[in-house]
Order: C-alpha cells, then sequence, then structure tokens
C-alpha cells in the first residue's frame, strides 16, 4: 500500500461505493471538525440534522456543496436520523454507509481501516470495536456496554466486543427491519440483531476512542429511559429470536450454501498432503469399473487363456503372432472403454508398419502400452523391471517376447536382431521414466544407439493426454481425451553422420514441438473443466457451488479464454475464489497470471487450491494500488463487472461472478 496521505484514499472510497453518514443533534461544537476530518479520507458526506436547536444549521450553511444534508425540523431521535441517512445514501447509489458520530469521539483518521474491512470482507457489517480500558466512562455506560454484548450474544449466538458504538459501516443492500426500526439508541442494536439473523457476516475490527474530560462532554443519553427502552427491546428479541431469529438463521444457512462448509480431509488429502484432485464419487466409481475391467480380463481370462494356449502344442511363430494380434486386439478393446475419456489416433502419413522401425514416444502413464499396442500387432517393447514382473500382465508380456532395458545391451540385442528379421517394430521410451506434469524429459541416447545398431528407420510418435487422464502420482482416472499421433518415418541413414547425443536433442524437439501443438488444439476450456472441479470438490458446499457456477457461465465466454499473445501478461480483477483464473492460466500455460481478489477468506481459497500451475499467482489487493500499473498488463479481464468493487480501466469486463 503506497497511501501517504488522506486524500490518497479519496479513489479507493469511490471504487468501493463507499459514503460516511454523520447523525448529529446539537453537536455543534465538534460538527466541523468530524465533517471536515470525514471529508479528507471520503468525497461522500451526508449529514443528517436530528432538528438541532444550537448552531448546527449554520454550521451546515457554510460547508462545501459536495456535503448532503438531510434536514428534521424536530428532533426524531438517532434511529429515525440512521434510517433517514441510509435510504438517502442508497438513492444515491452507494454500497456502504460508515456512521460516526458527530461528538468527536470517533476519529475520522480511522475510516481507511473500515473501507480495508469492507473490501477484505465483502456484504459484511463492520462494527468499530472501542478499546474501553483505562477510559474515563461512568460506571452505567460501561454497564451498559457489557449488558447489551450479552443480551446480543444469546439473541444471535455471535460474540461482539462492543455492541454500543456508533462508529459502524453497513452494507446498504442488506440492511433488515428499517421500517420497524425504533427511533432511539437502542436502534443500533436492532440493527445488529437482525442482520445477524439474516446471514449478514458481523465483523468487529479495533478503532481509536475520544473520550473528553466528565465536565465537557456532551451527551443525550437518558440513563433510566434509555435504559428501560433497552431493556424492552431485548425483551422483544429474545422471543423473536425463538420465534424468528433461530429459524431465519437455519434457513439462511441453507441458502446461503453456509452448513458442510468445511475442507471434507478424507477426500482431498492423503497422508495429510493435499491431493492435486480430489477423490470424487465419479472418479471412485470410474476407477472401481476401470480396475475391475482389466482385473478380469488380463487375470480371469487373458493370462490362463494364454498360459493354455501355449501349454498345448509346440510352440511356433504362428502362434507367437496370433498372440500380438490377440493383444492388439484386447488393447483396442480396453482403450474404447476407457471409463471417461476418448482416444483418438492421427496418422497422417497413413504408417502400416509393415517394415520394421524403432518406434520411440512420450511416456505418460501407465496406459501408454495399451493405447501403443492397439495401434499395430508388430511390436515389441523394452520394458522397465516393474512391467517387466508385474503380477497381473507379467507372464502375457513375457510370452510377447518384450524385453527388460534392465537385462542389458549384450543381452537384449541378439534377441532385438531376430525380432526385426520377424518384421517386428521395437518401441521405446526415450525419457525413461514420466515427468509428474507430463512435460517432455530429457532423451537418452540408449534407444539411438539401437536405431543404428539395427539399422531401423525411426518413426516418432506422440502421446497426449494419457497423463491427465491417470496421473504418474495418482492412481485414479480423471476425465479425459488421450491422442496419440503417428508422426512420418525417417530413415537413420539421413543421420549417420551425426553422434547419437544429437539424434537425441532433434528428435526431442521434434516431439516437443508436436506435442506443444496438440496441447495447443486439445487443451481448451472444456478440457480442464473436469480438473478444476476436482480441485476444488469437497472444500465446503458453497465452495463447491460457486465452482460450479463459475465454470458454467465461463463456458458461455470461450472467446474469453483467448490470450492476445503467446505470452502475455494478464491481470484478473475480483477473481474470487480463483476458479476463473485457475481455468485461464491452465489454458493458457505460456501466459503469467495475475489474479487480485480484495476478499481475504476468498483469496485464501483461491491460493489454497493444490497444485497451482506455475504461471498463475494469486494477490490478496485492497487500494488501487496494489493492482499495479495497466501498462504492466497486456490485457485486464474484470469478473463481476456490474460490481462497484471493479476499476474502470479494464478492457475486458465479464459478468461471471467468481
Amino acid at each position: 500500500m503506497n497511501h501517504t496521505t488522506p486524500t490518497d484514499y479519496l479513489s479507493d472510497f469511490e471504487r468501493l461505493g463507499i459514503c460516511v453518514v454523520i447523525p448529529t443533534y446539537n453537536n455543534a461544537a465538534t460538527l466541523r471538525d468530524v465533517v471536515e476530518g470525514a471529508a479528507r479520507y471520503c468525497r461522500h458526506l451526508i449529514v443528517v440534522n436530528d432538528g438541532s436547536t444550537d448552531a448546527t444549521r449554520d454550521i451546515l450553511a457554510t460547508l462545501d456543496a459536495s456535503v448532503t444534508v438531510v434536514d428534521f425540523p424536530a428532533n426524531r431521535g438517532k434511529g429515525a436520523a440512521l434510517r433517514a441517512g441510509f435510504r438517502k445514501a442508497a438513492s444515491m447509489g452507494f454500497e456502504y454507509a460508515v456512521t460516526i458520530d458527530s461528538d468527536g469521539q470517533h476519529y475520522p483518521s480511522d475510516l481507511p481501516m473500515f473501507a480495508e474491512a469492507i473490501a477484505r470482507n465483502p456484504g459484511a457489517l463492520i462494527v468499530g470495536e472501542r478499546d474501553l480500558s483505562g477510559v474515563d466512562i461512568n460506571a452505567k455506560s460501561a454497564f451498559a456496554n457489557k449488558f447489551s454484548n450479552f443480551w446480543f450474544r444469546l439473541q444471535t449466538g455471535c460474540r461482539l466486543r462492543d455492541t454500543q458504538t456508533g462508529y459502524r459501516a453497513y452494507p446498504l443492500s442488506k440492511l433488515h427491519g428499517l421500517r420497524l426500526l425504533t427511533s432511539r439508541y437502542e436502534a443500533e442494536l436492532e440493527l445488529l440483531v437482525l442482520a445477524a439473523w439474516h446471514g449478514v457476516e458481523i465483523v468487529g475490527i479495533p478503532i481509536n476512542v475520544y473520550y473528553p474530560p466528565q465536565e465537557e462532554r456532551v451527551t443525550h443519553f437518558r440513563p433510566i429511559a434509555d435504559f428501560a427502552r433497552i431493556s424492552v427491546l431485548n425483551t422483544i428479541l429474545c422471543a423473536g429470536a425463538v420465534a424468528y431469529g433461530l429459524p431465519a438463521r437455519i434457513i439462511t444457512s441453507l441458502t446461503q450454501k453456509r452448513l458442510f462448509n468445511r475442507e471434507f480431509k478424507i477426500f482431498t488429502r492423503r497422508n495429510g498432503d493435499k491431493r492435486e484432485a480430489a477423490v470424487t464419487l465419479d472418479r471412485l466409481a470410474r476407477s472401481i469399473y476401470g480396475l475391475s475391467y482389466f482385473l478380469f480380463w488380463s487375470v480371469c481370462v487373458f493370462t490362463p487363456g494364454i498360459h493354455l494356449y501355449f501349454s498345448i502344442g509346440q510352440d511356433s511363430e504362428r502362434k507367437r503372432r496370433r498372440l500380438h494380434r490377440m493383444l492388439q486386439w484386447i488393447s483396442n478393446f480396453l482403450t474404447v472403454r476407457f471409463p471417461g475419456a476418448t482416444t483418438e489416433y492421427e496418422n497422417p502419413s497413413a504408417e502400416t508398419f509393415d517394415r520394421p522401425a524403432l518406434i520411440i514416444c512420450n511416456h505418460q502413464s501407465h496406459l501408454d502400452l495399451p493405447v501403443l499396442m492397439s495401434i499395430s500387432p508388430k511390436m515389441i517393447f523394452l520394458t522397465n523391471d516393474w512391467v517387466w514382473n508385474n503380477p497381473f500382465y507379467g507372464r502375457i508380456i513375457h510370452q510377447a517376447e518384450f524385453l527388460p532395458v534392465s537385462a542389458g545391451m549384450d543381452v537384449i540385442l541378439p534377441r532385438l536382431r531376430d525380432l526385426r528379421d520377424r518384421g517386428y517394430s521395437i518401441v521405446v521410451f526415450p525419457e525413461g521414466t514420466r515427468s509428474a506434469d507430463c512435460s517432455i524429459l530429457r532423451f537418452r541416447q540408449g534407444a539411438f544407439m539401437l536405431a543404428r545398431e539395427l539399422e531401423l528407420d525411426i518413426v516418432p510418435m506422440v502421446l497426449h493426454g494419457a497423463g491427465h487422464y491417470l496421473p504418474k502420482k495418482d492412481f485414479m482416472f480423471r476425465k479425459g481425451r488421450i491422442t496419440l499421433k503417428i508422426l512420418p518415418r525417417i530413415s537413420t541413414a539421413t543421420m549417420d553422420d551425426l553422434p547419437t547425443r544429437k539424434w537425441a536433442s532433434v528428435f526431442r524437439r521434434m516431439i516437443s514441438d508436436e506435442y506443444t501443438a496438440i496441447a495447443t488444439r486439445r487443451e481448451n476450456v472444456e478440457y480442464f473443466r473436469s480438473l478444476v472441479l476436482y480441485k476444488y470438490a469437497w472444500r465446503g458446499w458453497r465452495t463447491v457451488a460457486r465452482c460450479k457456477s463459475t465454470l458454467k457461465q465461463a463456458m458461455a465466454h470461450p472467446g474469453a479464454f483467448a490470450a492476445p499473445k503467446e505470452s502475455a501478461k494478464i491481470r484478473i480483477v475480483n477473481s474470487g475464489i480463483g476458479t476463473f483464473a485457475l481455468l485461464y492460466a491452465l489454458v493458457n500455460p505460456r501466459c503469467e497470471v495475475f489474479a487480485f481478489e480484495s476478499c481475504r477468506a476468498d483469496h485464501l481459497t483461491a491460493s489454497g487450491t493444490p497444485a497451482l500451475p506455475p504461471n498463475l499467482h494469486f494477490k490478496n489487493a485492497i487500494w488501487e494500488s496494489d493492482y499495479g500499473d495497466d501498462a504492466d498488463f497486456d490485457l485486464t479481464i474484470a469478473l463481476d463487472s456490474d460490481n462497484r468493487r471493479g476499476r474502470d480501466s479494464e478492457s475486458l469486463k465479464l459478468n461471471i461472478k467468481s
């Protein structure tokens, strides 16, 4: 925050839709100082003259024309003055009214704290809590405050340290019972109780207070009459709390989705760490179905069938080829039935694999083998020990003559020559392992040494989506779209003069470029929609509902996700719980996305989302200066653009609530 003078706050009060309401009755001695002090921070002041009989009207006549005056010919009481001030503020289009007493006990310099509290807690009623310890107040006032605090907690279930303070910020659209408001001091307690009953959040902030010496004070509090009125009101409110308040709070909790509003860690965490994607019922059902399906066919059908098949009669090349055709058939059978996923093949060069080749492909998940095996029966895979020794399908791949890389080149090279001569292509994952984020790792030279030794052409393949559908550190299926693209065959004779290190670099770049091209086409709003839902699932009823609502609205604005250039710097204002910003960052991984939100609770929800992409940065912004300079960003997107908390300089405004 770069505010150094009171006038630095003027635009922020304007942006937040805040005015200041000052009810006054016979406080001519302090009124001017209060008004002028408040005017240093806020341009819009409403003074309600509650029938003053001193010099108040003369003072108001000399004030700046920007001060709006509501004048009562006779005294009606503070409740009536507040009601008139709120109605005037609402008619002028303000969202919040900060009330400050005119007797000089409140410091106008505390107004920025109310603005900050409003920004951090949108829609809340902000109460300035006085520290009365060490303050020279009479025993009756101290008792009245404690008495009121007790009854307020009993009537609402909310705890406040100071229910008698007049320094407050009211959300004008959430005020209840203005028509029923009593006319005197007890009206302020009534406003608090009715707000709490209707689910308005009440937030206390510490404020300063000045009490002049007893002999200099001007007070209009009538200890006996007003205390009696407060007692009667508390009696009515206690009865109302049972008959109306409690049912209203229950209904509000349901309508505002405040029940079940905590994180269900059994679904969102594993061993205390946040899951990248929560366990949802559909993921659980999909994974159980997929695993059961696989185990049934591999363990109960295919493995015993293969054992029986090779136990009868002599081993022969005909049997081997038939086995590979069966493997292709079962791979096709499984691939088209991946639960929640579709698999697409792109073969622009119409490769048939009639001639043996070395097939290289990026490695994404455990599903890579069946996806590749489904395109041709003439494939031999070089596997790691985990696959070679797998208890479910290890026997099958042994019979299919797959080979473990760990056996060493001296052992497997003669067998690979034999397989080549029999018409089989060799499949290698040159990365050797998988990355957690699906990025393509460095290619090892071993695969290309094989191509040179075996004098095989190289057929590059690019696999996209399998690592998102079944991630490396997750054993539960998500929703997905898997793409396998077969690139044109390349003769190694054209690269004989290059070292294998250079081969690895050239083919890695080729596959990386094609992977990026596929990702650009495939990774759109619809592609990442389910992932965003999984990241917000089980984080509270209201959070999940807001996430779903934002996604629904975002799907209606697909053009909003088009970045102005490949490596743009994007600013998102009013980002809420971060759903839209997260989706934007996933769709545009090369853009730097800065998401600004003033509400502290929403910011914590957004920044607490697990496994955020590295190009997404959540910022808690309160003041205009927190948003940075417009020139620093290639595009600014304002969500909830009908909200006055938005800014005037956005280049794209969307009526999407996040």
